[in-house]
């Protein structure tokens, strides 16, 4: 029988050639470079004619035959490694080679912009055909800059639309769905599907009657059940107290305080459930243990099995404090009365459980009684003699318990503190004696007996005397405290009212510990960090003594005036002023301040004997022939004061006191006096720039603009660096009209100054003025490049900031300018605008501490008081502006030196410069 033909056996055959698997059933075929081999055989054999056998193929592989003319046909022509394969690379061909790349990317660079060009057409093409979606509404956001707030107001809230959508397309969808009929078997059965039969059948009640012969009453039944829920309700009720009713709030507020365990947190509690349980097993004795293990049922909320746990730990480990606290902690309080009780016979000298035990009694008495019996456990526990003590209404009672008290504990400083206290001034002195005897450590007592003597005596020598026997007892018993503690203790009984104690410490110890040539230094530090601190006296005294060391020092003694100007009265400054000038006669300063005060004082007599020994001691001084003149012009003598101007003039001759000679005349109704003056001035001082200010001032009264611009042009020749005298002469070319004119000069005064803020701050305002805001937003940019730290410009770049961008504006002027003054009020403005009353009143403050002599940040902080404060308020900003010499100012000046504001105080010149202050917008 033949072999059957394998019906598989093409598996194993040659693919014949151009089969693609699949073709027939769609697939399409491809082809690789595994398929048709290199490129130059592709090419080699491209060049065969259909009659080459495979002799011609043999002859292809010749050296000589026609593959080798194929393939130099695709030669580079460039390549030398053929013809000049021998040839040597000499610099010609090298320059050669240079020269060809040079025109080729001459070439290259000559064919770059047609190429950018056809790439650019080429994008716009594309992107005309295929524009974003942010180029499609570019329009219509630039539409936006032009809808009004009211429009705004006026869109409708937005809602979820596709959510609206939707139910309307069920409702349509409910509308349109249609009814099929339904079978009534399907409606009865789903009809009595839940219902309940409440009738027996009649073979139910031929059953019923074989049984008893009765029916079963449903209603019988339902009045049994609520006699034993209401039986059972009254019995708990008698056995858990008298209420005969839940408080339904309470019973609903203990519900919502009921903490959920989560799965996780049950979990846990199972783990150190487990953990516990292995502690306490492996090691009864260690009480902490128990203790964990009672808190974890507390966690848990099982409290019963958690005073198991306790009860069983305090069987265990007797002798611990904590274990018997915590079991007191986790019963009630009788209980807790109870468990306390037993702790004694383990633990009788733990003061914490007889305290507990006190805590758990309710009355005085049941209290006292406890702490009665503790004493006879533990006689020496100051606390419990302390608890003891203050439980005692009577002093006199609490004084005998006192004095059993330090006889159990004679080493208590409390103790006999309290004795003391307790004792009469005589008594007193005997305890804190028998104390000093028995503590001869404790500098508490000595402080104490001090402390004792100021009450009854008030003689500061004898507390200094006590005080330095302190110290010296202290040290000869190893107990001296360290310069800084003294200094300490002084301040802290100054605090508790007794001011000469505290200067009798600090006489007593403040050499101790100091260098001889550090002693001035460390002293003035050590009194302004007193005074920083609050402690008057302290400051004072280290300061008296200092100046007792180094009289001559005119520093210190302005220090020392400066405190009791603040915090002193006006006799005890004149006293320290007067021994200031006689210590040092060459400190003008102190000469003048003296004399105000006599001013001050109304003792006009008085403060020309002062002016006239301070002219005595400095001849020609310049500010002391000054202030005699406003003595005599403020009193009303203007001879007298003209005429010691003029001797002035004469004796002294300063630019200054020709100055001053000149504004007394104008002041006086002698304008033309005072340009006289100035004219005279100016041909002696010609740098000086207030004397042209001054003219200019004068020209101006009279009318004469061209004069006063003559005046001006002058100063800023002689002065090119006086900043005032280039604002000056701008703002009146500005309130002539001419522009352009200001704007020459302001420029001209940039070139001179470019460091100057206020002329900075005068160009960019005079812009704005003009409406001008793009070259006043170009001037902002320039002059914060120049001066990035001027919190002057700082404070203008916030104002013309928009409202959303000013808070980075202004946390980048508060970190470029380090807290500016200007710029701090500028804050405090903008708090002003948002309504942040409290904010905007701290930031008015930190400007002012900043820097107190700009008027115009007082002023600012005033008119906000006078919107937001009430009178009390006003009145601290008016005091704080009195207590300063206001100077500077954008406004304050102009409205101070304002001849017709001569003579008016600082509170009345603060309310017309809170008019003119322009608030931020």
């Amino acid at each position: 029988m033949a072999d059957k033909p394998n019906k598989l056996a093409f598996l194993s055959m040659q693919a014949p050639a151009g089969y693609v698997a699949g073709l027939g059933r769609g697939a399409s075929g491809f082809t690789t470079r595994a398929d048709i081999g290199p490129a130059r055989l592709a090419a080699s054999s491209s060049k065969k004619t259909e009659g080459d056998d495979a002799d011609g193929a043999a002859d292809n592989d010749d050296d000589d035959g026609p593959g080798q003319e194929a393939e130099a046909q695709f030669e580079d022509p460039e390549n030398e490694t053929g013809l000049f394969a021998g040839a040597v690379y000499e610099k010609d061909d090298e320059e050669a080679d240079r020269i060809w790349e040079a025109v080729d990317a001459r070439m290259d660079q000559r064919r770059k912009k047609f190429r950018d060009a056809r790439e650019r057409e080429e994008r716009e093409k594309a992107r005309a055909e295929k524009p974003q979606i942010q180029a499609q509404f570019a329009d219509l956001k630039r539409g936006l800059s032009a809808v009004t707030e009211d429009e705004w107001a006026s869109l409708t809230e937005s809602g979820s639309v596709t959510g609206k959508r939707r139910k309307a397309a069920a409702k349509r969808e409910a509308r349109n769905t249609r009814s099929f009929a339904i079978s009534d078997t399907i409606l009865v059965g789903n009809r009595d599907k839940n219902a309940v039969e409440s009738a027996l059948t009649s073979d139910q009640m031929a059953d019923a009657e074989d049984a008893g012969g009765t029916i079963t009453s449903l209603s019988e039944i339902g009045e049994a059940r609520n006699k034993i829920f209401s039986h059972q309700l009254d019995a708990a009720s008698s056995s858990s107290g008298t209420a005969t009713s839940i408080d339904p709030a309470g019973y609903l507020t203990s519900l919502s305080s009921t903490a959920i365990k989560t799965s996780a947190e049950i979990g846990d509690i199972k783990k150190a459930r487990s953990l516990l349980d292995s502690v306490i097993k492996t090691n009864p004795s260690h009480a902490p243990g128990w203790i964990a293990a009672a808190r974890v049922e507390e966690v848990a909320g099982k409290l019963s099995n958690a005073r198991k746990i306790i009860q069983q730990g305090c069987d265990h480990c007797p002798r611990s404090e904590d274990i018997w606290l915590e079991a007191a902690r986790l019963n009630t309080n009788e209980n807790a009365k109870v468990i306390l009780a037993r702790s004694i016979q383990h633990v009788s000298q733990s003061v914490n459980i007889w305290l507990k035990a006190t805590e758990l009694e309710i009355d005085t008495e049941s209290k006292k009684r406890v702490l009665r019996k503790s004493l006879e456990y533990i006689p020496n526990s100051v606390k419990l003699w302390k608890e003891l003590v203050n439980l005692e209404e009577n002093p006199q009672d609490a004084r005998i318990l006192l004095s059993g008290a330090v006889a159990a504990v004679p080493m208590s400083i409390d103790l006999w503190l309290a004795l003391a206290r307790l004792s009469s001034p005589e008594d007193a002195k005997k305890v804190l004696n028998e104390a000093r005897k028995t503590i001869p450590t404790s500098h508490e007592i000595w402080i104490a007996a001090a402390r004792l003597l100021e009450e009854t005596e008030g003689d500061d020598v004898k507390v200094d005397k006590t005080v330095a026997a302190a110290v010296r007892a202290l040290r000869k018993a190893g107990a001296e405290l360290s310069r800084d503690q003294w200094f300490a203790e002084a301040e802290k009984v100054e605090k508790e009212g007794s001011p000469m104690v505290c200067s009798a410490i600090i006489k007593a110890t403040i050499e101790q510990d100091v260098e001889v040539e550090d002693r001035r230094a460390v002293w003035v530090e050590d009194a302004q960090s007193a005074l920083e601190r609050g402690c008057i006296e302290a400051a004072r005294t280290i300061l008296a003594y200092t100046l007792g060391v180094f009289p001559d020092r005119p520093t210190i003694w302005t220090q020392a005036v400066a405190l009791e100007k603040q915090h002193g009265s006006p006799d005890s400054m004149a006293a320290l002023l007067e021994r200031a000038v006689t210590n040092c006669p060459k400190a003008e300063d102190l000469w003048l301040t003296y004399a105000s005060v006599k001013s001050e004082a109304l003792d006009l007599t008085g403060a020309r004997q002062v002016l006239i020994r301070a002219f005595d001691a400095n001849i020609g001084s310049e500010k002391i022939s000054l202030a005699a003149a406003k003595l005599e012009s403020e009193s009303g003598q203007a001879m007298a004061a003209g005429k010691l101007l003029e001797r002035a003039r004469v004796e002294v001759n300063t630019p200054r006191v020709w100055l001053k000679s000149a504004v007394f005349e104008r002041d006086h109704g002698s304008p033309n006096t005072a340009l006289t003056l100035v004219d005279q001035a100016l041909a002696k001082f010609s740098t000086f720039d207030k004397l042209y200010m001054l003219g200019a001032q004068l020209c101006r009264l009279k009318g004469d603009d061209k004069q006063a611009r003559d005046y001006l042009s002058r100063g800023t020749r002689a002065c090119p660096t006086s900043s005032p005298l280039w604002i000056l002469s701008a703002r009146l070319e500005a309130s002539l009209s001419l522009i352009i004119r200001s704007r020459a000069i302001l420029e001209r005064a940039r070139m001179h100054n470019p460091s100057s803020p206020t002329i900075w701050h005068e160009s960019i305002t005079t812009e704005l003025a003009a409406s001008n805001a793009a070259q006043a937003k170009a001037l902002l940019a320039r002059a914060l490049q120049v001066l990035p730290a001027s919190g002057l410009i700082w404070s203008l770049a916030i104002a013309l900031e928009p409202r959303p961008g000013r808070k980075t504006r202004m946390a980048d002027a508060l970190k470029k300018t380090g807290d500016d003054s200007y710029v701090l009020s500028t804050v405090a403005q903008q708090f002003w605008l948002e309504g942040k009353v409290a904010q905007a009143r701290k930031w008015f403050a930190r400007a002012t501490s900043a820097d107190g002599s700009v008027g115009d940040h007082w002023a600012m902080w005033y008119r906000f008081e006078q919107q937001h404060g009430d009178e009390e308020a006003r009145q601290a900003v008016e005091k704080g502006a009195e207590r300063t010499r206001l100077r500077y100012g954008l406004v304050w000046p102009a409205i101070a030196k304002d001849p017709a504001n001569r003579g008016k105080s600082v509170v009345e010149v603060l309310h017309l410069v809170a008019k003119q202050v322009v608030p931020l917008k």
